[in-house]
């Protein structure tokens, strides 16, 4: 190290004078400002200059001295830090050093670029660490804990802000779901979850912040109340998913610092691709940047395999959705959102008057009514009557329940109007007359 070889004084000397020339090469003063402000005359500092780009840092120690001959041509720094005010501005530093490395083929340490931009004034210095926290240790296995959480950001550097909602593996880092919204919300927290579920499998737990749409908590600060879910919460607990609450910032440190990297690069990422739009964005980044941000910070877990379950419910529609309960009037209708639904007859009830029926607002926006395991109405996204649910529906369930017996569905449909011929006949007072058509 060149600064062992010289007293403090002279260290801190040079110091001063490489991070005034420094802010001159990267235009922020100009040179007759930089004499003036160490205090030599111009003169003085054009030979300063000159003997920088000959000798490099050293130059500007004792020159009785023999400094190590370990130094960065000054070319090389003026194309550096030209490179960073005039197309990576708004890197990072680790961000911008992996650009010059594999875009501009510049060999520098990440240390050595970052001194130098904080030297030159382009990035601020770090500030000082708070107090020290012990590090709460990974899970061993992909698929035992994964977080989820949003980030609002202007994240296509314009006046725009929008949510970028990411769901983490606590194991390996992977990131399995990322996408930008205009809002965190149960909808679009449920989407993120069930894409994890369909693509990945069955998960142990989500870790999450407190905010409403994940847990009901009844004073500010406090913490959740079990008993009361939301519908999250009970959509969780349907598919056997433990929820998890952080109480701190700090809690979900893991989860903060990844956001902290994406701040630090999809803008830019965007930026260079010329995406402006959440729509093109979105497919980007399932398309293209996911894997790619996975290749780069995926760690791998502590112990091999994995805690991921496949599932085979049918029901996934209906488990991340958001539900209302309602009671069927006389005429076989309901009230839901401004709307009067007619529910249709179905095979299995005669009416369904007086019954409590489940709505579903479903993911794409539409909605269908549940009783039990049927499906008895389906409504498009503006309340108007699904075509497909005019008829009676089979659940998932008798349809494969039949198709297992083998009946094919006119055999199905003569066999279940037999059984009702039959009860009808012999129940009290149930004389069952047939009805004939003449014959021409």
């Amino acid at each position: 190290m060149v600064e062992k070889q010289y007293p403090e004084a002279a260290v801190e000397r040079a110091m001063k004078v490489q991070e005034v020339i420094m802010r001159a090469m990267a235009k922020r003063i100009t040179w007759w400002e930089a004499a003036e402000i160490l205090g030599i005359h111009v003169r003085t500092m054009r030979r300063w200059r000159a003997r920088l780009k000959r000798d490099g840092y050293s130059g500007l120690f004792d020159r009785r001295r023999h400094p190590s001959p370990k130094r960065v041509a000054t070319d090389e720094i003026e194309r550096v830090l030209s490179l960073y005010q005039e197309r990576y501005s708004d890197f990072n530093v680790r961000h911008f050093h992996e650009k010059l490395t594999e875009e501009h083929g510049i060999a520098l340490s990440y240390s050595w670029v970052k001194k130098a931009l904080q030297t030159a004034g382009l990035i601020k210095k770090s500030r000082q660490r708070g107090v020290h926290r012990q590090r709460r240790p990974r899970k061993p296995l992909p698929g035992m804990m994964l977080h989820i959480d949003a980030s609002k950001h202007q994240w296509f550097q314009d006046d725009r802000w929008y949510d970028f909602i990411v769901v983490m593996d606590d194991a390996s880092s992977d990131i399995y779901y990322a996408q930008l919204v205009e809002e965190e919300s149960t909808r679009t927290v449920m989407a993120a979850l069930k894409s994890v579920v369909e693509q990945q499998g069955w998960f142990s737990s989500v870790y999450s912040d407190r905010a409403s749409h994940f847990f009901l908590t009844p004073k500010a600060g406090q913490p959740v109340d079990p008993d009361r879910l939301s519908e999250v919460g009970r959509a969780m607990k349907e598919v056997g998913i433990r929820m998890i609450p952080a109480y701190s910032p700090q809690a979900r440190g893991r989860s903060e610092r990844n956001f902290g990297t994406w701040q630090g690069r999809l803008p830019q990422e965007l930026r260079l691709r010329d995406i402006r739009t959440p729509q093109h964005a979105n497919t980007f980044l399932k398309n293209e940047y996911i894997g790619e941000f996975n290749r780069k910070f995926t760690v791998t877990a502590c112990e091999p395999g994995t805690a991921f379950v496949p599932i085979h419910r049918q029901d996934l529609d209906r488990v991340f959705s958001i539900q209302h309960e309602r009671v069927v009037a006389k005429d076989n209708t309901i009230q839901f959102a401004n709307h009067v639904w007619q529910i249709p007859s179905t095979r299995f009830r005669a009416t369904l008057a007086g019954c409590r029926v489940m709505v579903y607002e479903h993911l794409d926006q539409t909605f269908s009514v549940g009783y039990g395991p049927h499906t008895v109405a389906r409504f498009t996204a503006t309340g108007e009557p699904n075509p497909s649910g005019k008829r009676a529906v089979e659940t998932a369930a008798s349809v494969e329940n039949r198709k297992r017996r083998g009946f094919p569905h006119a055999a199905w449909k003569s066999r279940a109007k037999s059984a009702r011929l039959f009860h009808r006949s012999n129940s009290p007072g149930g004389d069952l007359t047939f009805k004939t058509k003449k014959k021409k």
